[in-house]
C-alpha cells in the first residue's frame, strides 16, 4: 500500500493537490492578467493563514487549509476560488486590472440618502467606480452593529447609520463600486474617554484634547492595537475590498505624556509595529491594506514628529494614500511657496519624491485629492480646474487610481470624465 501511495504522489503534485499532515493541503496553480493572458509575478496568494507569492511565470505553490484560494495584485481586482466547488488540479486565476477612483462619505454621510445617493448618481454617470467608507470614524463610532464588545462598552455604538452593512456591501457590489473601509486609529475621543489608563496625557496626567477638542489614544498601548485591528478585521469579514487606515500616527503635539518615552525611534518602531500586526491579522482575508499619511511625509526625512517614515511604512502595506491637499503643504516645497496656486506640481512632485525615496513602483501609490475650500492661505474654493490638474497629475504619474476628500461629502460631476474609465 505504501508503495502505491508512492507511486500516486507525482500524478498528484500534477494535479495541483498533495495532501501533507493533518488537513492542510499544498496547492499549485498560476495568476495571470484577465485582459491580456500575461502571467503576473508578485501576485498575493492566500490560502487560510499561509501566503506566497508568484514567480516570473505566474506559478505558485502555497500549503494551508481553508477552502478558499484567494489571491491579489497591486493595480488590479482581488479574486477566489470556492475549492469545495471545484474539481482539483491546476487553479488558473484571472486578475482584472483595476484603479479606484473614490469619493469619501463620511460616519454620517453614509447614513445620509441625499449624500450617499448624489454619491452613487456621480459613480453611474462619471469616471468614478469606489467609495471609501468611515467603518470607525473621527470621533471613534462605528456605523454599523458591531459584535466587538470593547466598542459597545465604550460608546462607539450608541449611533448607527448603517443599518445593514451586508445589504449595502452587497448593493454596491453588484453596482462594481470597489469598497474602502476608513478607520480612523489611533484618534479616538470615546476610547480615550472612557478608558483613560490608554489616553494620550498632559505633563498633569490629565487627558490631552486636539485643536477639535477631541482626546487620543497612546499609540504604544497594545490593548489600542487590538481593537483598532479587530474594527478592520470585521470589515474585512463584511467584504469590503480594501482596509485603509487613517490617523495611524502620534498626534503632531509637543509636551505629550505617553507609555513609553516619546522619542523617534519609539514612535516609528510603534507605527511599523502595529501596521505589521494588522497585515498579519488581516492575512487570511485577501483584503488589500492601505495607510493615509501626512503629505509632507513624502519630502522629510525624519518622522515629522509623528511616527510616519516612508521606507518604514511600505513594507506593510499594499497602497500608500499620501494625503496631497494643496492646502496642506502650509510652507510649500522647493520651488513653491503657495501650493494652492499649483494643485498639479504638488500632487506630481509629492508622488515622484515618494516614488524616488521607495524605489515603488508608482501602481503602489493612491493619492488623496482636494475636493474643499483652501483654508491655508487665500481660501479659494478649488473648482473643477483645480480638482482637475489633481487628477491629470496622479494619473501622469501613474498612480493606481485617487480619492476625493470633502469633509461635507459635497461632490460635483464637473472637472470629472463622464463614463466609466
Amino acid at each position: 500500500m505504501l508503495e502505491n501511495l508512492r507511486g500516486a504522489l507525482p500524478l498528484m503534485f500534477a494535479l495541483g493537490l498533495l495532501f501533507v499532515a493533518g488537513d492542510e493541503l499544498t496547492r499549485r496553480g498560476r495568476i495571470y492578467d484577465a485582459m491580456t493572458g500575461q502571467p503576473l509575478e508578485n501576485a498575493i496568494v492566500t490560502l487560510g493563514d499561509a501566503v506566497a507569492r508568484t514567480e516570473a511565470n505566474g506559478t505558485f505553490q502555497i500549503r494551508g487549509t481553508g477552502l478558499q484560494l484567494s489571491a491579489r495584485a497591486y493595480g488590479y481586482q482581488r479574486a477566489r476560488v470556492d475549492l469545495a466547488e471545484r474539481e482539483n488540479g491546476l487553479h488558473e486565476i484571472g486578475l482584472k486590472p483595476f484603479a479606484p477612483k473614490a469619493l469619501y462619505l463620511s460616519f454620517y454621510g453614509i447614513g445620509d440618502r441625499g449624500l450617499r445617493d448624489s454619491a452613487l448618481k456621480l459613480i453611474e454617470t462619471t469616471e468614478l467606480n469606489a467609495l471609501v467608507i468611515d467603518v470607525k470614524g473621527d470621533r471613534g463610532g462605528i456605523p454599523y452593529k458591531s459584535a466587538i464588545p470593547l466598542g459597545a462598552q465604550i460608546g462607539a455604538q450608541k449611533i448607527i447609520t448603517i443599518r445593514d452593512i451586508d445589504g449595502l456591501l452587497r448593493s454596491l457590489h453588484e453596482k462594481g463600486i470597489y469598497t474602502i473601509a476608513r478607520i480612523v486609529v489611533f484618534k479616538d475621543d470615546l476610547l480615550a474617554l472612557a478608558r483613560h489608563d490608554v489616553a494620550v496625557k498632559l505633563p498633569t496626567g490629565t487627558i490631552w484634547h486636539d485643536r477639535e477638542g477631541l482626546a487620543w489614544t497612546d499609540a504604544f498601548k497594545k490593548e489600542v492595537w487590538d481593537y483598532n485591528i479587530a474594527v478592520a478585521v470585521e470589515a474585512a469579514q463584511h467584504g469590503f475590498d480594501e482596509v485603509q487606515l487613517d490617523y495611524v500616527r502620534f498626534p503632531d503635539a509637543r509636551g505629550l505624556v505617553f507609555s513609553m518615552p516619546n522619542t523617534e525611534e519609539n514612535r516609528v518602531r510603534a507605527i511599523s509595529e502595529f501596521l505589521e500586526l494588522a497585515r498579519k491579522r488581516l492575512r487570511p482575508y485577501n483584503v488589500f491594506l492601505a495607510a493615509d499619511i501626512f503629505g509632507y511625509v513624502c519630502w522629510n526625512l525624519d518622522d515629522t514628529g509623528i511616527g510616519q517614515t516612508l521606507e518604514k511604512l511600505v513594507p506593510h502595506i499594499d497602497y500608500l494614500s499620501p494625503m496631497l491637499y494643496p492646502s496642506g503643504f502650509h510652507v510649500g516645497i522647493p520651488g513653491i511657496t503657495n501650493p494652492v496656486v499649483h494643485p498639479y506640481e504638488i500632487v506630481y512632485r509629492s508622488l515622484a519624491r515618494a516614488k524616488e525615496r521607495t524605489g515603488l513602483p508608482p501602481v503602489r501609490f493612491r493619492p488623496w485629492l482636494q475636493a474643499f475650500r483652501d483654508y491655508a492661505f487665500d481660501r479659494r474654493p478649488f473648482t473643477p480646474r483645480e480638482i482637475m490638474q489633481q487628477i491629470r497629475a496622479a494619473e501622469d504619474f501613474g498612480a493606481n487610481g485617487w480619492m476625493l476628500w470633502n469633509p461635507n461629502n459635497i461632490y460635483s460631476a464637473e472637472g470629472l470624465s463622464r463614463g466609466y474609465n
